[in-house]
């Protein structure tokens, strides 16, 4: 794999006669549209396929699996162009390998809402370990709160993926609630019954694990989160379920902020399975224009909790989201939109805007200015920043990674994940 970048006078055409591959297949990776014109500043992941095979008439998916050795996962990396599915037909090419050396075998989750589109959700599965559904909730009383969760499941295990339920303290009204958490961080009784609660779904539902995500807990609640959970890993291991949580991104124990203060890194570390660290949201709606996640500001929250918890129990966290600000900035008044990494690179072709790269950052950015003279700056991920991320995996030692989230496609990044590691199937 390498990532190209775009430079004035470029085509789809120019660039696949030098690189020696078919204009469809560097389209089809890149989700692009053959049709619209190159970016400059856009990065493009080019693959060089190895060995191929063409398809039979009579032919299955599975079968030609079986016979090079192959699963269906990897056979779905390798051509995007199934997006999931089993469907073939005889004349087709499917590409078995490419010209790429095998790298660390990790774990990679994601979360995605219930109300996910059934192609984004189908052709995303088989780049996962672990597929997390958002979200269970709870009430005073020790009810869960939950989600339409049943399709998400049963796609997830039809694809080798499994799936962890997500319990979190988000009330409908879309926050995070520390006086739910207080309550119930100081009532063992309800504890109690949230834990049974718990295992019941889990086995109902056939989860394969738990991810609890309580954010803006108290500072005097702390040590309680983390014997809480201490509390629930002690009732899920015997049931063969592992747990993991969410961590906000500290760079000291010592940090202040409602956010940080309530989560206690060696605490919370040593009552569980895994952690995620949601290195995200530096670049947030309601912030100046920065990157959501620049690299200084991700090795930071990694160093920290290496002080804290084992690197194998770390997750890091990457966002597949970007932000659009109309400028000036004015705090308390400026809002930045969420965009898709698809719709920043729209957004540049659309106002003839070069893309520049943040070498700092580590992320791509633009200015343009848009009919009502109103000047904007994006920041959103693309090959060059989701590489520049999955590296600290092996630096640091870390097990995994964990997108927020799968609502929007992002075809580079799972290219780019599947190209330098190997993902593993179903295990913590």
């Amino acid at each position: 794999m390498v990532i190209y970048v775009v430079r004035p006078g470029d085509t789809l055409y120019s660039i696949s006669a030098a690189q020696g591959l078919p204009q469809s297949q560097i389209a089809l990776d890149n989700g692009l549209d053959p049709r619209e014109p190159l970016v400059v500043g856009q990065a493009l992941v080019i693959r060089f396929p190895a060995t191929f095979h063409t398809v039979r008439s009579g032919e299955t998916l599975a079968g030609i699996a079986r016979r090079y050795g192959l699963d269906l996962r990897t056979l779905y990396q390798n051509n995007p162009i199934l997006q999931g599915s089993t469907t073939i037909w005889p004349g087709e090419t499917l590409i078995l390998s490419y010209w790429q050396q095998d790298g660390p075998i990790i774990s990679v989750n994601a979360y995605a809402y219930t109300n996910i589109g059934e192609s984004l959700l189908r052709s995303t599965l088989p780049y996962l370990t672990y597929l997390t559904p958002f979200t269970y909730g709870f009430t005073a009383s020790g009810e869960l709160v939950k989600p339409q969760d049943s399709r998400l499941i049963a796609q997830s295990w039809a694809m080798g993926t499994a799936p962890l339920m997500h319990l979190s303290t988000l009330t409908q009204d879309g926050g995070f609630s520390n006086e739910l958490a207080h309550l119930l961080l100081n009532d063992s009784a309800l504890q109690k019954q949230v834990i049974q609660n718990l295992i019941d779904t889990l086995q109902e539902q056939g989860y394969a694990g738990l991810d609890v995500d309580f954010e803006y807990v108290f500072a005097q609640d702390a040590l309680a989160y983390a014997a809480f959970l201490s509390r629930v890993r002690n009732a899920l291991h015997p049931l063969g379920y592992p747990l993991m949580a969410a961590l906000a991104p500290k760079i000291s124990a010592t940090q202040r902020g409602a956010l940080y203060e309530g989560h206690n890194f060696a605490a919370i570390g040593a009552a569980v399975d895994r952690v995620l660290l949601m290195t995200y949201e530096w670049g947030y709606t309601y912030g100046p224009p920065m990157a959501v996640a620049p690299l200084p500001n991700v090795r930071q929250v990694v160093e920290y909790a290496l002080t804290e918890i084992p690197a194998k129990k770390l997750w890091l966290g990457v966002p597949n989201y970007g932000y659009d600000w109309p400028l000036p900035f004015i705090q308390g008044q400026s809002k930045a939109t969420s965009i898709s990494s698809q719709q920043a690179l729209d957004l540049a072709r659309r106002y003839r805007a070069e893309i520049q790269y943040d070498s700092q950052a580590q992320s791509p950015y633009f200015f343009y200015t848009d009919e009502q003279s109103v000047v904007h700056e994006v920041w959103f991920e693309d090959a060059r920043s989701i590489q520049a991320k999955l590296a600290l995996i092996p630096e640091y030692g870390m097990s995994g990674v964990g997108y927020w989230n799968l609502m929007r496609d992002f075809p580079q990044n799972w290219l780019v994940l599947s190209s330098l590691y190997q993902i593993r199937q179903g295990l913590l």
